[in-house]
């Protein structure tokens, strides 16, 4: 069978570099959890994991032309490549297990894929994913960047983010207009924050809607009692000032002050 050919609307730009494969399945650190490759395309990448000693692993692919090509070249996979939308599947349906997950990512979804791990953070471990670069350097921006932002304050409540490597756009095709960079997501300590999460996500999200306002500006949407907010530094600064434990401490406060 002849190559896939890459598809527009899936954001497919087919990895052709091999050096650069292995280094990224060389990234997963957790083999002894259940693997989930994500869009494995033509499997440059699936190729080096099947070679991990007693992987569980399998495959989420959308693309059907990918899903014939990966079950005449890998026939080892045979039973473990799922077809289908990773964005609309319920992770506990393929494992109630631990996951790690690994794959070159569509631009196009890398965010929202992310979202989707932080819905499944007790179950998901780790996560080693190629992206635009703009976006993996976001996702591991520490707070006082520019870059900081919703995704950011979220992903680093309940995970280590490290940015590993960038990408060149030559080395795939068709090459995509941008580079690359390959980030480690590892699951870290925190079971629950230590306050309202929901409330926090609000909030969260609230103050980088108007992130180039201060705090005191940008949340007031949420109805609380504003008499204590001149009296406290955290509402004269900016959202993307604030790191984890910043947010949680001011997500305490606001509840403790909601108006009935």
């Amino acid at each position: 069978m002849k190559d896939v050919k890459a598809k527009k609307h899936l954001g497919q730009h087919f990895l052709t570099d091999e050096l650069i494969a292995k280094k990224i399945a060389d990234g997963l650190t957790n083999y002894k959890t259940n693997v989930l490759e994500i869009g494995p395309g033509m499997g440059v990448l699936t190729k080096y994991l099947i070679e991990q000693e007693d992987i569980k692993f399998k495959v989420v692919e959308l693309d059907k032309e990918s899903v014939v090509y990966l079950e005449e070249h890998y026939p080892v996979l045979k039973g473990s490549i799922i077809s289908g939308d990773f964005l609309k599947m319920d992770l506990k349906e393929i494992t109630t297990e631990d996951i790690s997950i690994i794959g070159n990512f569509p631009y196009n979804i890398s965010s929202q894929i992310f979202f989707k791990v932080l819905d499944y953070k007790d179950q998901i471990q780790e996560v080693v994913g190629m992206l635009q670069k703009e976006v993996a350097e976001r996702l591991a921006a520490p707070p006082g960047s520019k870059t900081y932002g919703i995704l950011s304050v979220f992903l680093q409540a309940y995970y280590d983010v490290e940015y590993l490597f960038t990408v060149s756009e030559h080395v795939f095709n068709p090459p995509p207009k941008v580079k690359s960079g390959v980030i480690r997501v590892v699951r870290n300590k925190t079971q629950k924050l230590d306050c309202n999460e929901k409330l926090f996500f609000r909030v969260v999200k609230t103050g980088f809607n108007q992130r180039r306002k201060t705090l005191s500006n940008s949340l007031k949407s949420i109805q609380f009692d504003r008499e204590k907010i001149p009296e406290m530094e955290v509402f004269k600064k900016r959202p993307e000032q604030l790191g984890v434990q910043d947010f949680v401490e001011l997500t305490n406060f606001i509840e403790a002050n909601l108006q009935q």
